[in-house]
């Protein structure tokens, strides 16, 4: 098998949520769930590579419900699917409510990483799911990346207009 099962690249974190992490509605501030979204998605990307990786994209970032502070966080990632040297990481957070044990889905996103080898991009394995979710979110990506590249298509068009 020239490939790696999504389970290879499963990473699991919590972290609590602190006073110093709210914005001024008493929730989680957006940028700081987004960072560790990023973070934990850069180890399954570097885990199922085993090179170093750069994120390349964040899209299809779904704020679901607030995070407040008696709530710690959880977060979930893996590798969902593989270009030649890209691959799309999907993520999870879950706000368990620390009192009463309540959970829900916070948020969830797509992190796309380029795998690197001498600061250029390498080529990585090709990522197998297995379970009924994994199918799934593997079939959405594939659906997704004709968007995404047509979204980046467009981005580098306006940054055309801007250097001009």
């Amino acid at each position: 098998m020239n490939g790696k099962y999504v389970k290879e690249s499963r990473v699991l974190d919590s972290s609590r949520v602190f006073p110093t992490d709210l914005n001024n509605h008493g929730t989680l501030f957006g940028g700081k769930m987004l960072a560790a979204m990023d973070l934990i998605a850069s180890i399954s990307a570097t885990k199922h590579s085993r090179m170093e990786c750069v994120t390349a994209s964040m899209d299809s970032v779904e704020f679901l419900c607030p995070v407040r502070e008696s709530d710690c966080i959880n977060y979930e990632s893996f590798v969902i699917l593989t270009g030649t040297s890209s691959m799309e990481v999907f993520v999870r957070a879950t706000a368990e409510d620390l009192l009463s044990g309540e959970k829900r889905v916070a948020a969830t996103c797509f992190v796309t990483f380029v795998a690197l080898k001498d600061g250029k991009p390498h080529k990585v394995v090709e990522v197998f799911p297995e379970t009924e979710e994994e199918v799934k979110l593997q079939q959405l990506a594939f659906k997704r990346l004709e968007s995404r590249q047509m979204r980046k298509k467009l981005s580098k068009e306006l940054a055309l207009i801007w250097e001009n």
